[in-house]
């Protein structure tokens, strides 16, 4: 089941918990019969950098329709922006690395804090946010995405010798397959309308965190807690009553406890797996590594 890494569309942005080094063990938990199926639905309350989305929608032509959901606003209008001015989008981004890579490092975090105080500001069009989305993504620490408790977005500035602020080719890629997706922006609960029988769900929720310092979930001033976790498996269980298919990803507890049986315990009426996950982003170099995941789900013959 090797599968080719040559598609032309992929995330325009940096991710913390993209899922392209797990297509493959995603692709392993759908039903055998995936490519065959007639006039399939996916749904993906949880968009973030959209690697799986990309993905599937190459892999499976099938997929008649996408609706795709997050609650992080400034992405959605990025994605938003993506699908309907490209062409203008493309234009600003490559205005911006223009005027960035010919700085001194002094100058690029002079350059950046001030995108970055505009990109903070309420009174933007949607084409500037998408614009400043990027520039910020390319060249803040890690690619990260955090606010503070007022909502602002605070990652300080990265230091890349030459980031590819402008990737056209990818941003025309994409551009091109989100016009066969709707794009919602909000609470996860809302994509239950599209639930039913030849509907597939997959949901990369911010991930509970291993640690308490190792919190990535901040993407949203709400945050998402065990609370949140279990308001999504109830979601999940009322899709599969429903007759969608689904499959989740989320944090090992056991990475950290074996005794943490969390995950195991509020999914064991459906499949969980763990599979070997690297961690990419994080800001200590001997801590980024292999650790397993969970993947969770109601298809019968996962795996």
């Amino acid at each position: 089941m090797k599968m080719s890494n040559t598609y032309p569309a992929k995330p325009f942005v940096k991710w913390v918990g993209g899922k392209t080094q797990l297509l493959e063990d995603i692709k392993k938990a759908l039903p055998m019969d995936m490519a065959h199926r007639k006039n399939v639905t996916y749904v993906e309350p949880f968009v973030g950098g959209g690697a799986v989305l990309f993905w599937i929608l190459q892999e499976y032509p099938n997929i008649t329709r996408a609706v795709i959901n997050d609650i992080n606003a400034e992405l959605i209008c990025t994605y938003r922006v993506i699908q309907n001015d490209v062409d203008n989008l493309i234009i600003e981004l490559r205005r911006l690395q223009e005027q960035y890579l010919p700085l001194n490092a002094e100058a690029r975090k002079d350059f950046f804090m001030t995108q970055r105080e505009r990109f903070n500001e309420a009174e933007k069009t949607d084409f500037e946010t998408a614009a400043l989305f990027i520039f910020l993504n390319r060249t803040c620490f890690n690619g990260l995405y955090r606010v503070n408790s007022k909502g602002k977005f605070n990652v300080p500035h990265g230091r890349y010798s030459n980031p590819k602020i402008c990737d056209e080719e990818t941003l025309r890629a994409d551009s091109a397959l989100l016009q066969r997706v709707e794009i919602l922006c909000g609470d996860f609960a809302q994509t239950g309308r599209y639930a039913g029988e030849n509907v597939l769900y997959y949901f990369d929720p911010p991930y509970r965190p291993l640690t308490e310092t190792a919190a990535f979930t901040s993407y949203s001033k709400g945050g998402f807690d065990d609370a949140e976790q279990k308001r999504l498996r109830d979601f999940c269980d009322q899709i599969a009553a429903m007759r969608s298919l689904f499959v989740a990803s989320n944090s090992d507890p056991q990475n950290v406890d074996n005794d943490d049986d969390f995950f195991d315990h509020l999914y064991r009426m459906f499949n969980i797996k763990r599979v070997s996950a690297a961690r990419m982003i994080n800001s200590k170099g001997d801590r980024r590594g292999a650790i397993s995941e969970i993947m969770i789900s109601n298809v019968a013959n996962a795996y």
